[in-house]
């Protein structure tokens, strides 16, 4: 038998704030990550792995434009 729990999380204002930030870059990288994964699968038939990806945004972070996603912690974005 499975058992299912559904609980209602009532953030503050900075906690909403923060959470919206994160998913916001979570959205952001996945996006990201999916479109370069199928640029690469159709250009060179070749399969991206977790650590070509996690070293792409590594890279991502450091540059200016996407410098935001230093600010959220990493384990989501990865």
């Amino acid at each position: 038998m499975r058992t299912a729990y559904m609980c209602r999380a009532y953030p503050t204002p900075e906690q909403a704030a923060v959470l919206n930030r994160t998913f916001g870059c979570v959205r952001l990288v996945w996006n990201k990550t999916l479109s370069e994964r199928n640029r690469r699968y159709r250009a060179e038939g070749a399969r991206t792995s977790y650590r070509e990806t996690d070293a792409a945004l590594t890279e991502w972070k450091r540059t200016e434009e996407l410098a935001f996603l230093s600010e959220v912690s990493s384990v989501p974005l990865q």
